[in-house]
């Protein structure tokens, strides 16, 4: 279980070309930490996630992998 993927994240990232040092940097937050988010290591809050999905103009729903949430 621990190796689910349960964000996009850094798929999302890779499809719009950008970078999670981009990233870190529109959100304020250390590039370890988005480092973290997007290889699923960690999961950011979902306050963050929303945020995120702002700055990549993407439905917060883009960043979460289906599966049994769905």
């Amino acid at each position: 279980m621990g190796t689910e993927k349960i964000n996009r994240l850094k798929i999302v990232l890779v499809e719009q070309g950008k970078t999670g040092k981009w990233l870190a940097e529109q959100l304020g937050k250390n590039e370890a930490t988005v480092s973290r988010w997007c290889s699923n290591a960690t999961q950011p809050s979902l306050e963050m996630l929303m945020k995120i999905a702002e700055i990549l103009e993407v439905n917060a729903k883009d960043l979460i992998n289906k599966g049994k949430f769905d």
